[in-house]
């Protein structure tokens, strides 16, 4: 479902808050790139040695992936980002700091237990905190991801003309203040009703859909991370003009994960978006095992694969977070540890085979596990059939309504959500008019709504009653603000009437308690229809529509 009809860029501070310190986590992907051969020569370390930088950090942040949700259950969301922020900051230091290639290691592997616990909760806060809905979250999620990879390798590079210690102290600091803000701006999240299993990842990785996806994702991730991990070497270039190189790179993946992964997906749907993204990507690889030697050709090549790595970051998570019975921090981690772990072991492995053959073998196997990774996702033609069906549910609900020609019918989760939408649909009909189903998911300190309660809630109506348009509004913390939000969204949308159900107790939220009655009678523009579903008002609807 989509949340509303806002911008993914117009949020709340602590929205963006979490989304800078995403951008700067990020970073710690490509900021050694520019360094790697700096590193080797300083410390007579050997290629494969240094490919190590990008294992331990990675590995480590796949396992600890394991264990973010059964933290975050227990600790809240907002203790669990600061703890992995502090960690970072501690650790990136001290790799900083190192003077053995060992150490360095080391570090980076403590580093990626806080990358893990922050990334995997970072995109439920931002989901549960936008005002801009689950593909708007999404959006600005990627939109950080991609500056992190864009900006990261030039940071690297910048810093490390000066010393390759440069960027691990760079990181610190930026860290450091991700960390304040994050601690002053962002609210305190409910803990969840029931506390997250250790092993609630690795179950999710029983269903056929997520578990596919995963492993198509580590297909993609062993590409991606030997062109990240490996390429640098055998370019031949100074640490500035790499940092240049994979910012090109990075600011393609950032582009297309905003603004072209969403188009494509579009036109083209998720399944066949993803089988033409990993064919041109194999092709990619493949150019660049072959044109290995070449200087020019392979900063190029590389380059450009950024455009793929971008429409795949996008359209595989949105497909994975669609698909997955579970609930979308649980997924996060069971997706993240899948894929990280291809991501960890195939720099190192190209480091090895480089050492035992050539330099072009870890190209052509990279581009020879994108292919599997195609054959993997064609197993999964029926969850991306109904992956596919949910984002053209979701194109029809965004698409533009006239002013004045739309009906809001305002549910919770009672049984009067039925008569509530059966009466919009009437004054509709009655006047060729538009239903409009909403439900305002509530992140209260009391109150705590799972997401997919709420899409499951909508889709329920909409499927139930043909010709309806669906929407989830989330960015409610008290009872207030529900009325706020059904109010603001019947007014962008010109609406005539707002149809809600008469006043109860309890329910999640109970919609029509004082404080929302109250603040959606304060700043409602339309007419407000109650009804009582023990009375038949069928007939009594029709006066409203020619006020």
């Amino acid at each position: 479902m989509k949340s509303s009809t806002s911008s993914p860029f117009k949020q709340p501070k602590a929205v963006f808050a979490v989304a800078f310190a995403c951008v700067v986590s990020f970073m710690g992907i490509g900021l050694v790139d520019p360094i790697l051969p700096a590193i080797s020569a300083d410390l007579n370390a050997t290629p494969s040695q240094v490919t190590l930088l990008f294992t331990s950090y990675l590995v480590i942040t796949a396992v600890a992936m394991l264990i973010t949700g059964w933290v975050s259950s227990r600790i809240g969301a907002k203790k669990t980002l600061i703890t992995g922020l502090a960690i970072i900051v501690v650790f990136s230091a001290l790799a900083g700091a190192s003077d053995s290639i060992g150490g360095i290691v080391g570090f980076r592997a403590g580093w990626g237990v806080g990358n893990a616990l922050f990334i995997a909760t970072s995109l439920a806060v931002i989901v549960a905190s936008a005002t801009s809905g689950f593909v708007g979250a999404i959006i600005l999620y990627e939109t950080a991801l991609g500056l992190g990879i864009a900006v990261g390798p030039l940071l690297g590079g910048l810093l490390g003309e000066v010393s390759w210690r440069g960027p691990f102290f760079g990181v610190a600091a930026l860290m450091a203040i991700a960390l304040i803000a994050t601690v002053v701006l962002v609210e305190p999240l409910p803990k969840p009703a029931q506390r997250t299993s250790i092993t609630a990842p690795l179950k999710a990785l029983r269903h056929r859909g997520l578990l596919i996806l995963s492993l198509t994702a580590l297909c993609y991730n062993w590409a991606f991370f030997t062109v990240l991990g490996y390429a640098p070497f055998p370019m031949h270039l100074g640490a500035i003009e790499l940092g240049f190189v994979f910012f090109g790179w990075g600011a393609l993946v950032a582009i297309f994960s905003v603004f072209g992964a969403p188009r494509l997906q579009r036109r083209f749907g998720i399944a066949r978006t993803l089988y033409l993204n990993l064919a041109l990507f194999a092709l990619v690889v493949l150019g660049i095992a072959i044109w290995t030697d070449s200087t020019a050709t392979l900063v190029a090549l590389v380059i450009v694969a950024g455009v793929f790595i971008g429409v795949n970051n996008t359209v595989t998570t949105q497909a994975v977070m669609t698909v997955a019975p579970v609930e979308r921090p649980i997924a996060s981690a069971a997706y993240g540890f899948v894929r990280f772990i291809g991501g960890g072991l195939a720099p190192f492995a190209a480091g090895k085979l480089v050492e035992a053959t050539n330099v072009h073998v870890p190209f052509y196997i990279a581009a020879g596990a994108l292919v599997i990774g195609i054959g993997v996702l064609s197993l999964a033609r029926k969850e991306l059939a109904e992956a596919e069906r949910v984002q053209a549910e979701d194109g029809a609900e965004a698409a533009p309504v006239a002013p004045g020609n739309a009906i809001v019918a305002a549910i919770d989760d009672s049984p009067t959500a039925d008569a509530v939408v059966d009466a919009a649909v009437k004054l509709a009909t009655l006047h060729n008019r538009t239903v409009h189903v909403i439900h305002v998911q509530e992140q209260a300190a009391t109150v705590s709504e799972d997401p997919q309660a709420a899409d499951a809630l909508i889709r329920e109506q909409v499927a139930r009653v043909k010709g309806t348009v669906g929407q989830v509004l989330t960015g409610a913390t008290d009872h207030g603000e529900v009325g706020r939000l059904i109010a603001d969204y019947a007014g962008k949308l010109g609406a005539k009437a707002i149809v809600v159900g008469a006043p109860r107790h309890g329910g999640l939220p109970a919609l029509m308690d004082n404080s929302v009655s109250q603040e959606l009678w304060r700043h409602a523009k339309a007419h407000i229809l109650i009804v009582n579903p023990a009375l038949n008002v069928s007939n009594d609807l029709a006066p409203l529509g020619r006020a």
